[in-house]
């Protein structure tokens, strides 16, 4: 796999053959845990190039496995079909689920988080089946449980193909992940979630006697305060120091003259490996067991953290943008989770890249049209410096 990949220019600012297959997409109402015909849209793009097609449906979730050859090495696209919900429909301009353009930008959810990323990623393999020849395989792995709990979806999928020894060597997830311009980050990792629900009971009664009570709402305030200000590490070079956040507080009887028996506060960490998610657990518990004698903590991990090495998918990444774009992109592990937490443990190199991300679950989101091809040459060009026959 020595070749120099062919990249055939299609300058195309309408889009083209990704643009009709996004237009197709966003008109399916997706709202997570909802596929609502996208996966089927890109089953009927991709069969009659030779892939073959099966599901892994679980806990109402469809999950879509397309594949192409049966020789090492495995490269994957993946991505989700589901989208989060549209909040207040008088809010946009145009209705959610009617794909509609004004000046140059295409708007719909999904446009750019992220169907606008799966819909290249078929135009790109179609441009590359049709040019070169395959050494290895390509497959796609689609899911409509991202968005949501990510309990059945793409974690779900890595399950039953591990069960079979189906190993991705490389996969590129179409998350939205340039920030100006469109290639201008490469997102080689993210950060571990671990999620805290803590409860601290307390003793009820009349604000008059203080005496008599025992308020949760003050010891648990003072252990949310001491977790905020602890130091739980300085990161490492591809990650940035452990940071905590208190996302929800509850308490109260709705009564001004009433000291409630308990509290409630639900927060998230997002660490590096430096610091583990058992670590953040025990220093966590120490702190808070100093102000509140009667708490109880659920402790969830939504990802733990995880980095692509400098490699060969990185390499072939940023000279593919390069190509493309002329920009140098930044390698970057910042943002929330993605569905690559699921695949990087397999043994996957594992990057994200897609469009810009500005507009992603917010009220008229939208994607540059200009940007559609440029995406699809991007991954196209990713295809020909891992899969390409050599010779």
């Amino acid at each position: 796999m020595t070749s120099e990949p062919s990249v055939t220019a299609y300058p195309d600012a309408e889009g083209g053959p990704t643009r009709a297959l996004l237009e197709q997409m966003i008109a399916c109402a997706s709202v997570t845990p909802e596929d609502a015909g996208c996966s089927e849209l890109i089953r009927d793009a991709l069969t009659p190039l030779g892939f073959s097609c099966e599901h892994f449906d679980a806990g109402g979730v469809r999950n879509t496995w397309l594949r192409i050859g049966s020789r090492a090495p495995l490269f994957v696209f993946a991505g989700h079909t589901d989208v989060v919900p549209t909040g207040p429909l008088e809010r946009w301009s145009s209705p959610p689920f009617v794909p509609t353009v004004r000046d140059g930008l295409l708007y719909g959810r999904g446009a750019a988080d992220m169907k606008s990323g799966l819909c290249a990623m078929v135009t790109a393999t179609r441009r590359f089946l049709e040019r070169e020849t395959l050494d290895g395989s390509i497959a796609f792995l689609l899911t409509s449980d991202e968005e949501g709990p990510a309990r059945h979806g793409t974690r779900h999928v890595m399950q039953q193909l591990l069960a079979r020894d189906v190993r991705p060597d490389f996969a590129v997830v179409g998350e939205a992940s340039s920030v100006g311009t469109l290639g201008d980050r490469i997102m080689i990792g993210r950060r571990g979630s671990l999620n805290l629900r803590l409860r601290v009971d307390g003793r009820q009664g009349h604000v008059a006697y203080p005496h008599r009570v025992d308020n949760p709402i003050h010891r648990i305030s003072r252990a949310m305060a001491e977790l905020a200000n602890e130091h739980w590490d300085d990161g490492d070079e591809d990650f940035p120091p452990t940071s905590f956040q208190v996302s929800n507080l509850n308490a109260g009887t709705g009564a001004t003259n009433v000291v409630p028996g308990s509290a409630e506060a639900l927060c998230n960490f997002r660490h590096s490996p430096v610091t583990s998610a058992t670590a953040l657990m025990a220093r966590s518990e120490r702190i808070i067991a100093k102000h509140c004698p009667d708490y109880v903590a659920e402790w969830t991990v939504s990802g733990d953290p995880f980095v692509t090495q400098r490699g060969s998918l990185t390499r072939a990444a940023a000279e593919a943008i390069q190509t493309v774009t002329g920009l140098t992109p930044e390698m970057s592990t910042a943002g929330g989770t993605s569905d690559a937490r699921f695949i990087a443990p397999a043994g996957a190199q594992v990057v994200e890249i897609g469009p810009i991300n500005a507009s992603i679950h917010q009220i008229d989101e939208h994607v540059r049209i200009a940007d559609l091809d440029p995406l699809a040459r991007i991954y196209q060009a990713l295809l020909g410096k891992l899969v390409l026959a050599s010779g």
